[in-house]
């Protein structure tokens, strides 16, 4: 049903195989367009895209020892929050 295509990349401009296996995956999740770039400028684009988010980092006390903790979410009230060193240790017990 579906064949090997050779694309252009829109970035760099070299030529790369759009699969089969690639083509009916894209049909699975509903997508119309083929890809426009690459695999190494769309992983580039990726993490020029990651580099350029600062992650908001928020202070709550730790449930364990009452230190501060830091935390790449927002703390809610119902639910514990633990420094990194109580949270290893926590882990480290459950194995």
């Amino acid at each position: 049903m579906y064949e090997d295509k050779t694309l252009v990349c829109k970035d760099c401009g070299n030529e790369f195989i759009f699969t089969e296996g690639e083509q009916e995956f894209y049909a699975e999740k509903g997508f119309t367009n083929e890809p426009q770039r690459c695999k190494a400028c769309r992983d580039a684009r990726k993490m020029a895209n990651r580099q350029g988010q600062e992650r908001e980092i928020f202070i709550a006390e730790c449930a364990s020892c009452g230190g501060e903790a830091k935390v790449p979410f927002k703390p809610r009230e119902d639910r514990p929050v633990y420094c990194s060193e109580c949270f290893a240790k926590m882990k480290e017990e459950s194995r």
